[in-house]
C-alpha cells in the first residue's frame, strides 16, 4: 500500500468526521495524525478541500444525475468526493490515480455499488 493510498485514508476519515460531527478539519486531521507534524499531501487534501468545499460541491452536484444532490449522499461518499475533486482541481496526482484511488476507498468503505457513482462523477470533473 502506498504511502499516498495511508494519507487518502486517513484524509477521508477526517472529512467525514467533520462532515458527521461539523468539527473543524484541522481537530479532525490532528485527531488521525500519528505525531503533531501534518504530511504536505494530507494537509492538501483536507484542509484545502474545506478550504474549496462549496466549489467543489458545486461541481459535484453538476456532475449527478439530475434527481441527486450532494447533501443527498452519506458522508463518506461526500468525504471521498470532496478529496478527490480537490486533489484534481489541484492537479496534486494524474486523474487517473486519483479515480482510482477514489474507487478503491469506495469499495472498501462504501455500498457495494458506490463505486460507480465515485466514478462517474470524477470523470465528469
Amino acid at each position: 500500500m502506498s504511502s499516498r493510498h495511508k494519507l487518502r485514508e486517513m484524509g477521508m476519515s477526517a472529512l467525514y468526521q467533520s462532515f458527521l460531527l461539523n468539527k473543524d478539519i484541522k481537530q479532525c486531521v490532528y485527531d488521525i495524525s500519528e505525531n503533531n507534524e501534518i504530511d504536505p499531501f494530507l494537509y492538501t487534501i483536507t484542509i484545502d478541500a474545506i478550504t474549496y468545499k462549496d466549489t467543489y460541491i458545486e461541481a459535484i452536484n453538476r456532475a449527478l444525475r439530475d434527481d441527486w444532490e450532494f447533501h443527498r449522499l452519506g458522508y463518506v461518499e461526500q468525504a471521498i468526493l470532496v478529496m478527490a475533486a480537490c486533489e484534481l482541481d489541484l492537479g496534486v496526482s494524474p486523474k487517473q490515480i486519483v479515480v482510482d484511488e477514489a474507487v478503491i476507498l469506495a469499495k472498501k468503505y462504501c455500498d457495494e455499488e458506490t463505486y460507480k457513482l465515485i466514478n462517474g462523477v470524477l470523470d465528469h470533473l
